[in-house]
């Protein structure tokens, strides 16, 4: 994952105010040098809207026309706002204050509150998800984990629409939103979820900036001291600003007009949050001598990708569709966007996991791949593949590096190897340069230069610490002579701009945690009706935020491209998925427009074997946003499937993992557990004889649902989720004599990577 540009690691400052705009094109110029009254700039994806306007906050600055400490830039993920903190930092403007609406929203409640409301502000609530289950089973409504996570998200909605419980049905009509279940319901759910907040002394995320809001609102004196302090505002990613939002801005902003938005109305992907481009498609309307600037030199992708991604816009409809901005490549030519359709969901991912492969072996580091899906159910068959070829991996939304135990222990111990000085510190004997001793240092608990196979928790480790001693070698070419306190100190920057180094390893990611992200070559995958768009996408509005959601995720790719989709979900299902309606037009041989053409059953050559898993709900992860990645609701896509069913209870299974072992997590298990016992030690003395990690024979998942089923024929052991045809073949006879209680056969001179 890599910043928009490609400017050296640790460039020097700029000289001059001057200075500052050297390597601006005229338009992100025109962006810099706009420094009085309202700024509106419509930047299309990869046309460098973050260099723009971090470079005419670094102007103003560096120019005395703003003073640092009285400019307020604002953006939606803590990872953006780090990142505008870093660049502003690298152009000599340190001390402007980016922040997120609810980072910044929150400093000011918890200083104003004693004066506001007296007593200290009332802590936020840990885990939301959980009151409102209590507050469901006081209304003796009774929720399964995915209604649960459905009346969350409408409750945040509500919040960020500043809907109160009673007026949330009338609200749903208003806003043509589909409720996910009875609106009587879940208004009452929520008028009891904010009286147990009110009981427990706590708030929640939503609360930050209603709070914020009605302080402002309520006292002119404290209004006045915020823009007394902030005088200047720019508001990235400005097509995602919700109602509510936008009410804290117009506060924050009072009678002034020193605004700079920017965003991309094509670029709306969190319409159920309550976001809006309407705030951006009406800023000349609310701000007539704004000064409007289009940015469409794309500078991230190639000719063949920017037209795929016009084509993709062309086809769209409304309000949004009408301000597109056709963008312009100004890199060279590249390969073409590959197409590639599979007759299952397991060969599709086999086929992916094959091709990541083959572009790091050409060359490709891992952390230029990405692996993008609608869903986040749909990750799991994707970090089997991946392992099964040996190719590490990296989830997106996992908590952010600088937190990570790994690496705050390694700061501690440089900070502890600075302190001490290389010429008294043993362990740091012998290293000559910066480099060496953060190798010397790591290498005291276990790091080496060489990394583990595989993937996993010991591979994340040793990527997290390898991404230090890169970031190091780094910082040693562009400042010759540094020690390890100067690095000392660059990384508590860092940590605290949340300016992260690369970790190696592809990223797996759902398309709405993908948005402000670029990679080298990418891979959008599982693009079928049902999926994209998704099954309850059924509004032309909604419908459209799906064309937009693709949009963005070909946007990503600078200059490799595959679509892929794959007919039926298993190995054997009938091949009736289409792909999506979105590539008509645009894919060789489909049709220009109208409803998706039906497809061959013909996998194209891409036929494998395998078992794998059907897209279902999300799991729940959030981005930076703090909303569900996926949408508040799920869904299977494909009608022509039958669900999975818990052999225990019968209850309808969503969850990736109980579809794997066709039960329930809370339902008795009917495990062989001395089975088991023999199946993992079995599939250790494996694992060494491959050189290959415990995981890459089977999953623990895979080894406990060959340990419940305990299948007698080669028939029942495929039809195990994550056995496929070739580790059948490899593996089989050995687990079936295990299952039947008997030893399998020594297997002399077993080479490595079998799966290859």
């Amino acid at each position: 994952m890599t910043a928009a540009t490609h400017s050296p690691l640790f460039p020097q400052v700029p000289e001059t105010a001057d200075a500052v705009l050297d390597g601006l094109d005229p338009e992100q110029r025109a962006v810099a040098t706009a420094l009085d009254g309202p700024v509106c700039v419509l930047a299309g994806a990869g046309t460098g809207k973050t260099r723009a306007i971090t470079h005419r906050i670094a102007y103003g600055v560096r120019a005395g026309v703003f003073q640092p400490t009285s400019v307020l830039a604002v953006t939606f993920t803590n990872r953006a706002a780090g990142e505008m903190r870093g660049r502003l930092r690298q152009l000599g403007a340190a001390g402007v204050q980016a922040r997120t609406f609810h980072s910044a929203a929150l400093r000011q409640l918890q200083y104003f509150w004693p004066k506001a409301v007296g007593g200290e502000l009332p802590r936020l609530a840990e885990r939301k998800v959980q009151i409102v289950a209590e507050a469901a089973a006081r209304c003796r409504i009774r929720l399964d984990r995915n209604e649960l996570r459905d009346v969350t998200s409408e409750i945040e909605w509500s919040k960020v629409t500043q809907t109160v419980p009673e007026d949330y049905p009338a609200a749903l009509v208003k806003a043509g939103r589909d409720a996910p279940r009875d609106p009587g319901e879940t208004a009452k759910i929520y008028g009891i979820y904010e009286q147990l907040k009110r009981e427990r002394g706590v708030i929640d995320f939503e609360d930050v900036l209603l709070l914020t809001v009605a302080v402002l609102q309520d006292r002119q004196d404290i209004a006045e001291t915020v823009r007394r302090q902030y005088q200047h505002f720019v508001v990235d990613e400005y097509q995602d600003v919700s109602p509510l939002q936008q009410r804290l801005l117009d506060l924050w902003l009072g009678d002034r007009d020193s605004l700079c938005v920017v965003g991309d109305a094509s670029q709306t992907i969190y319409s159920f949050t309550g976001a809006t481009p309407d705030h951006l498609l009406n800023f000349r309307s609310r701000h007539p001598r704004a000064t409007v600037v289009r940015l469409v030199r794309d500078y991230r992708s190639t000719p063949q990708v920017v037209h795929l991604a016009n084509g993709l816009l062309a086809q769209a409809r409304g309000k949004a569709a009408e301000h597109r901005l056709e963008l312009v490549s100004q890199r060279e030519r590249g390969p073409e966007p590959a197409y590639a359709e599979y007759a299952d969901e397991p060969a599709e991912a086999e086929g992916v996991a094959r091709r990541v492969r083959d572009l790091i072996a050409s060359g490709v580091p891992a952390s230029e791949i990405a692996v993008l899906y609608r869903i986040n159910a749909q990750s799991e068959v994707y970090e089997q593949a991946l392992a099964d070829v040996g190719v590490p991996y990296q989830l997106r939304g996992a908590e952010r590096f600088f937190e990570r135990p790994e690496v705050r222990e390694a700061q501690i111990l440089l900070r502890g190897a600075a302190r001490a000085g290389g010429g008294t510190d043993p362990q740091l004997a012998g290293a000559e340069d910066l480099p060496a001793q953060v190798r010397a240092v790591l290498s005291t608990r276990g790091w080496t230069t060489e990394p583990p196979a595989g993937s996993g928790a010991v591979r994340d480790r040793w990527e997290s610490l390898a991404a230090l001693v890169r970031l190091a070698e780094d910082f040693a070419a562009a400042r010759p002579g540094a020690g390890l306190a100067d690095l000392v100190t660059e990384l508590q920057e860092r940590t605290e701009a949340q300016h992260a180094p690369t970790v190696e390893g592809v990223t797996l990611a759902s398309l709405h945690a993908a948005k402000g992200l670029e990679w080298d070559a990418v891979f959008l995958v599982g693009l079928t009706e049902g999926m994209m768009p998704i099954t309850y996408a059924k509004t032309d509005e909604q419908l459209e935020e799906e064309r937009r959601l693709l949009y963005v995720g070909v946007t990503r790719a600078r200059r490799h491209l595959t679509l892929s989709w794959a007919l039926s979900r298993s190995p054997g299902g009938r091949p009736s998925r289409r792909p999506s309606r979105f590539l008509n037009g645009l894919r060789p041989g489909s049709p220009a427009q109208g409803p998706a053409a039906a497809s061959s059953p013909s996998a194209r050559g891409h036929v494998s074997f395998g078992t794998g898993f059907g897209a279902g709900p999300e799991d729940g992860s959030e981005d930076g946003r703090g909303r569900s990645a996926a949408g508040s609701r799920g869904g299977a896509p494909s009608r022509a499937r039958r669900p999975a069913r818990c052999r225990v209870c019968g209850r309808t299974l969503t969850d990736a993992g109980e579809i794997k072992l066709l039960r329930c997590e809370d339902c008795p298990s009917d495990l062989d557990e001395g089975l088991h016992e023999r199946l993992r030690d079995w599939r250790a003395d494996q694992a060494r004889r491959l050189g290959q990690p415990a995981f890459c024979v089977f999953t623990d998942k895979t080894l406990l649902a060959i340990a419940e089923a305990v299948p007698e024929t080669e028939g029942e052991l495929a039809a195990i989720s994550g056995v496929g045809a070739r580790k059948l073949g490899r593996f089989g006879a050995d687990v079936l004599a295990l299952c039947a209680g008997r030893e399998p056969e020594r297997h002399e001179g077993l080479e490595k990577s079998p799966e290859k």
